[in-house]
């Protein structure tokens, strides 16, 4: 985490980072509690009834971390009251596969008795008896740092029967995932959690209702569920007011830039920072030589912005006004020397590669864009190419397939396009016009070319 502007962190303005260690070890039990651990578990679990605590989450405003920034004490809220269905399961979305995103990684190795306090409370809101951390199966050192930290708290009576002298009971188990970009949408996850192919499931039901092993289920993000000691602990005004007064989302979020830039890294920022900021003041700029060409705000799957958009505030609403994502918030800076087309291939080769090959456009209509782009990228490509790419777009957006997937993955492709249109002409070896269907929108002896 270098940075070119000196970083000074405290528990009052940076509640996810300010127990990181410079040598960069991981905060084992008996350090956490020195710094504070566990106080936001005891607040909740010893001063607080379960409702009380749904009700402060949601009014302090923490949204997820996870991308979608859906409103977290509202999704709490929407689990079932009745007091008879005494299996209620508590799943942590750790399988963190977005490129460019490596987030959740810093919290999972570095803090991981942040990460199961955060659990603790949330199961004690919930009523959830068990506890499974999904983790990305390449996070070799993370899974072992989180099964120590278990067993820590499990000596030490945060986990397990009547936890800190209280009636309430909460196990954790870490499960490995087999490496699937599809995991990340909550059901494929439980699909995978039990053991059954990782495919989004039909919604409703949702996972509050019927979720895993048909149970009511929450998942939520590392970094969301990390949020939540400092805010039972320090209360909603002072997570309303960590932001800079520029946005209206509450709390602190880890930002950064990858790409080639001076220091690639993340930092914990409050809302309302610009993009700019982010670039020139904490990752130090462009390497020398090279300027800045595009960026995603957040992720592989967010639509590419330009330069002129570095101003603009980090948070939900200003990134997606803009046309793109806010995301994971991890930024990737796209450099002059970088050909759009060539990018953009590389990304939908990925995003067509982890389909999961459930519904037709994104089985089909990924692979398709990927040969397009190949051709383009030789500079083999025909008139009509361009065309069809966008009409792929269309057909692959919002509310035209069955999960999220494909209108994540084709953001990148119709950005760049709408940016860096000539970049994909110059890749056209034959230019004359074309008549596409007014039905089909696609010429036939196109479509022959690319089956």
């Amino acid at each position: 985490m270098i940075a070119k502007r000196k970083i000074i962190r405290t528990a009052q303005t940076h509640p996810l980072t300010w127990r990181l260690r410079e040598d960069h070890q991981s905060v084992w039990l008996r350090e956490y509690l020195n710094k504070n651990g566990y106080q936001g578990a005891k607040c909740a679990l010893k001063n607080m009834l379960p409702e009380q605590v749904i009700t402060l989450v949601k009014d302090a405003g923490l949204k997820g971390r996870g991308g979608a920034g859906f409103p977290t004490g509202l999704k709490w809220s929407l689990m079932p009251k009745n007091d008879n269905m005494n299996i209620y399961y508590l799943l942590c979305n750790a399988d963190e596969m977005e490129p460019g995103t490596y987030k959740d990684r810093l919290l999972l190795e570095q803090l991981p008795h942040l990460l199961i306090e955060g659990m603790l409370i949330c199961a004690f809101a919930l009523k959830a008896c068990r506890g499974y951390i999904f983790l990305r199966g390449e996070y070799i050192e993370a899974s072992k740092n989180l099964r120590k930290a278990i067993e820590e708290a499990q000596f030490a009576g945060f986990l397990g029967k009547n936890i800190m002298g209280t009636d309430f009971n909460f196990e954790i188990f870490v499960h490995t995932g087999a490496g699937r970009y599809i995991c990340g949408e909550e059901t494929a996850l439980i699909n995978s959690l039990e053991g059954r192919r990782a495919n989004p499931r039909s919604k409703p039901p949702f996972p509050a209702t019927s979720g895993a092993w048909g149970k009511p289920t929450c998942v939520n993000n590392v970094e969301t569920l990390c949020n939540v000691p400092a805010i039972i602990e320090y209360g909603k005004q002072w997570y309303l007011d960590l932001n800079n007064g520029k946005s209206k989302d509450a709390g602190t979020k880890l930002m950064g830039f990858s790409g080639r830039v001076k220091y690639p890294g993340l930092w914990e920022l409050p809302f309302g920072i610009t993009a700019r900021e982010i670039l020139e003041d904490y990752a130090g700029g462009m390497c020398d030589g090279l300027k800045l060409k595009a960026w995603q705000p957040g992720g592989a799957s967010t639509d590419f912005l330009i330069e002129q958009h570095l101003d603009l505030v980090m948070d939900f609403q200003t990134i997606t006004k803009a046309g793109s994502r806010l995301g994971t918030a991890l930024a990737i800076a796209i450099d002059n020397e970088i050909n759009m087309v060539s990018i953009t291939r590389n990304l939908e080769q990925f995003f067509a590669r982890e389909s999961c090959g459930w519904c037709t456009p994104c089985r089909d209509g990924l692979p398709w864009s990927v040969k397009i782009l190949q051709a383009l990228e030789r500079g083999e490509g025909q008139s009509g190419d361009i065309e069809i790419l966008e009409q792929l777009c269309n057909l692959l957006g919002p509310g035209k397939t069955f999960c999220a997937h494909a209108p994540g993955a084709i953001e990148p492709l119709q950005s760049a396009i709408k940016y860096f249109r000539a970049e994909f002409e110059a890749g056209i070896r034959q230019k004359k016009p074309v008549n596409l269907s007014p039905i089909a929108g696609i010429q036939p002896n196109l479509l022959k070319q690319y089956w």
